[in-house]
C-alpha cells in the first residue's frame, strides 16, 4: 500500500525539521498567551514533591523523588546522592532520571538517566561508601541485581544483533564481575520476549521470568550464583510472576483460571493453591515475615488484603478515597507502599505487621471523586471515574488507554487540578485491553478484539455528551492510538482531541524503532489475517474528509520507543482532510518524559488547548 508520507520517518530529513519548526510556531500562535497565563498554576502542582521509587537497605531507605525543578536520589530524611541538576551541568543538556536500585547492604547503587527523555540512556554504578562511579554503560542497561561477587543485568538490543546472532529488538541477561561480563541467559529468544530477574529475600535464589509480550510467562529458579543450574519450574499461557521463596517453596502470582489472579506455591513437582481467585483481580502480592500482602483491584481502585502464608485471610485495609497502591520494596520483613489518587501526589506507607504513614503530599480543596458506568456496543459495562470540584460548568477532560494489560487506576495529573478549580472536571475510563477486570478483560481488547476498546471509549464519551458535557478526549502512546481511532470513526463524540506520542500507522508500527515487540499485543502486519483487522481500524489509513473537532497531535523528537513519524504522518492526513489540527513537537522530550520544566510546559500546553477548544 502506497504511503505518501513515508519520507517523514527520516528524522534527519531537512524537510521534516523545517516542518516541525513551522508547526510548532503555528501551535504556539494558537495557545501562546493562554499557556503563559496558565503555567504558574500548573507549576504550582507539578512542582509538588513526588516519590517514584524506594529501596530498603541495611543503612536506611534510598528513594527517588521529583522536587520542584529537579529529580534526586537521596536517603530518606538524609543526604542527596544523585541530583539531575548536577548531571545537567556535567552534560550541558536536559536530563531525565529513569530509575535506580541499591544492594541490600547499602554499599552499591546503580541509576540510569537519559538526555531529553529518550528510553536509551546511560547507566552508572556507584560505590556509596566512596561516592566513586565504578562503571558506566552506554547505552543504559536494565534489571541490575547485585550478588556477593558481581551483578546481573539485562541489555535491550535496539539495533543490530544480540551476541548469539538474533536481530533486534531482543533482550539478553549478563553477569559481570572482576573477570568481565558474559551472557548467561536468553540465547535464541527473539523479538517480543522479555527477561526479568529477581533475587529471593534470603539472597539465595534467582527467580527469572521469561514473558512473551504481555501474554505468557515461564519462571525459572536456581542458586543465585549458578545460572547454569536455573531450571524452569512453572509455565503459564497467561501473565505470572514470582513473589519470593519461603521455607523451600516458590510463591507465584498467576492469572491462570478466570484470569483474576491467584497465589500458588511450588515445592518440587507440587503446585498448591494459597490464595484463590476472587470476584475482582489480585494485582500484586509481596511477603513480609509470615504475612502475604496482596493488592486487590475493585472497579479500578486498590485495597490491601493480608493473608497467612497458608492462605488464611487475616485482615483488609481500605482507603477513604479511590486510589492506587503499589509496593515499592520489601526486605522480607517490611514493605514500603506508595498510595496515589487524583488529588494526592503520594502517601508513603511502611508495613511491618501494621500500616504506618511515613510521608505525604496532598492537594487542599473541595474535590469529589464519582464513579459511574457506560454501556458499550456489545452490552459490556465500562467503569469510569469522574473528578469534580465546587463548580461543574459541563466541560470534561477524558483520559483513556485500553491496552497492554495496564490498569488505569487513580493517579495525580497536575495540569488537571487548575482545570477543575476553574469549573471543569476530569474523567478516566477503564477500557478493555487493560487489566482492570483480569486477563479476560485484557484479551477482549487486544489483536482482533481491539475494536472493543474503541467502542468502550465511544460509550463513555457518548454518555458524558448525553449529560450535556463538552468533551476533550485524551490519550498517550497506546492511548494515542485509542483517541486517533475513535476520532477517525466517531468524531462527533468529542469536542476536542489530544493525541500524544501515539502509535497510529498500524501497517508499519513493527518496522519503526522497537515496534516489533508489540506484535503479540496488536498482531503482525506481515500476516495477511492480522493485516486485515489492523487495516480496518488503523487511524492513519482511515482518515477521510469529514467534520473533525479541533485536534492536537503531540510528540517528542527524542521518543525512541514510538517513532514520531506516527504523529507526523497522521497530522498530514488530517490536514489533507481539512481538519482543524495542530502539531506540537517537544525537541527535548522522549517517551519516558522530560526534565521537570520541559514536562510542565508540555502539560500546560495541553491544558491551554483543552481550555481554548472547550470554551
Amino acid at each position: 500500500m502506497e504511503d505518501p508520507y513515508v519520507w517523514m520517518e527520516n528524522l534527519s530529513d531537512d524537510r521534516v525539521l523545517r516542518f516541525v519548526e513551522e508547526e510548532n510556531k503555528r501551535f504556539r500562535g494558537f495557545v501562546g498567551e493562554l499557556s503563559d497565563e496558565l503555567f504558574p498554576e500548573v507549576w504550582k502542582y507539578y512542582s509538588m514533591p513526588v516519590i517514584y521509587g524506594s529501596n530498603l537497605t541495611e543503612k536506611g531507605v534510598l528513594a527517588m523523588y521529583k522536587e520542584r525543578d529537579r529529580q534526586i536520589i537521596r536517603w530518606l530524611g538524609g543526604g542527596v546522592i544523585v541530583d539531575s541538576k548536577e548531571l545537567e551541568k556535567e552534560l550541558d543538556d536536559e536530563v531525565l532520571l529513569q530509575g535506580f536500585t541499591a544492594d541490600k547492604s547499602g554499599k552499591m547503587l546503580t541509576y540510569s538517566f537519559s538526555i531529553g527523555g529518550a528510553d536509551e540512556g546511560i547507566t552508572r554504578i556507584v560505590n556509596l561508601e566512596t561516592g566513586r562511579v565504578i562503571e558506566e554503560f552506554k547505552p543504559s542497561i536494565r534489571n541490575v541485581v547485585f550478588t556477593k561477587n558481581g551483578y546481573y543485568f539485562s541489555r535491550f538490543y535496539r539495533h543490530g544483533e544480540t551476541p548469539d546472532g538474533v536481530k533486534s529488538p531482543a533482550v539478553r541477561l549478563f553477569f559481570r564481575d572482576g573477570n568481565g561480563e558474559r551472557m548467561v541467559f536468553g540465547e535464541g529468544l527473539g523479538s517480543g520476549y522479555f527477561v526479568s530477574l529477581r533475587k529471593s529475600m534470603d539472597g539465595k535464589w534467582a527467580m527469572l521470568t521469561v514473558t512473551f509480550g504481555w501474554n505468557s510467562a515461564e519462571i525459572y529458579i536456581g542458586p543465585i550464583d549458578a545460572p547454569k543450574r536455573w531450571e524452569k519450574v512453572y509455565s503459564a499461557k497467561v501473565p505470572a510472576e514470582p513473589i519470593d521463596v519461603v521455607n523451600g517453596k516458590l510463591y507465584i502470582l498467576t492469572r491462570e483460571g478466570k484470569g483474576l489472579g491467584k497465589v500458588v506455591a511450588v515445592g518440587g513437582e507440587n503446585v498448591t493453591k494459597v490464595i484463590a481467585e476472587g470476584e475482582f483481580p489480585l494485582e500484586w502480592a509481596v511477603i513480609a515475615g509470615d504475612r502475604i500482602l496482596a493488592g486487590r483491584l475493585v472497579h479500578a481502585s486498590h485495597g490491601i488484603e493480608i493473608y497467612s502464608l497458608e492462605g488464611e485471610k487475616l485482615n483488609e485495609i481500605t482507603f477513604d478515597l479511590p486510589g492506587s497502591v503499589y509496593p515499592l520494596d520489601t526486605d522480607g520483613k517490611r514493605v514500603l507502599l506508595r498510595y496515589e489518587s487524583f488529588t494526592i501526589p503520594y502517601l508513603l506507607y511502611e508495613f511491618d505487621g501494621k500500616l504506618k504513614l511515613v510521608e505525604k503530599q496532598e492537594v487542599e480543596g473541595d474535590f469529589r471523586v464519582e464513579e459511574d458506568f457506560a454501556v458499550s456496543k456489545d452490552g459490556t459495562r465500562i467503569h469510569y471515574f469522574h473528578v469534580k470540584g465546587k463548580e461543574d460548568n459541563k466541560r470534561v477532560w477524558v483520559f483513556g488507554y485500553g491496552g497492554f494489560n495496564i490498569s488505569l487506576t487513580p493517579r495525580f495529573f497536575p495540569q488537571v487540578i487548575p482545570f477543575i478549580r476553574h469549573g471543569g472536571s476530569f474523567a478516566m475510563a477503564n477500557l478493555r485491553g487493560g487489566s482492570e477486570y483480569g486477563e479476560e478483560w485484557h484479551r477482549a481488547g487486544m489483536r482482533e478484539n481491539k475494536q472493543n476498546v474503541f467502542d468502550d471509549f465511544i460509550a463513555v464519551l457518548s454518555k458524558l455528551k448525553g449529560e450535556g458535557y463538552k468533551v476533550a478526549a485524551w490519550g498517550r502512546s497506546n492511548g494515542g492510538l485509542l483517541v486517533s481511532a475513535t476520532l477517525s470513526q466517531r468524531p462527533e463524540v468529542m469536542d476536542s482531541a489530544l493525541i500524544g506520542y501515539p502509535v497510529i500507522d498500524m501497517l508499519r508500527f513493527h518496522k519503526l524503532y522497537i515496534g516489533g515487540v508489540w506484535v503479540p499485543e496488536y498482531g503482525n502486519p506481515d500476516d495477511s489475517k492480522d493485516r486485515e483487522f489492523l487495516l480496518k481500524y488503523s487511524p492513519y489509513h482511515n482518515v477521510k474528509p469529514k467534520s473533525y473537532p479541533p485536534t492536537l497531535v503531540y510528540t517528542g523528537l527524542h521518543d525512541d520507543r514510538v517513532h514520531p513519524a506516527h504523529a507526523f504522518k497522521f497530522f498530514m492526513k488530517m490536514k489533507e482532510a481539512g481538519a482543524s489540527v495542530y502539531l506540537r513537537v517537544e525537541t527535548k522530550s522522549g517517551h519516558m518524559g522530560a526534565s521537570p520544566e520541559t514536562r510542565a510546559g508540555e502539560l500546560t500546553d495541553l491544558l491551554a488547548f483543552v481550555v481554548r477548544t472547550l470554551s
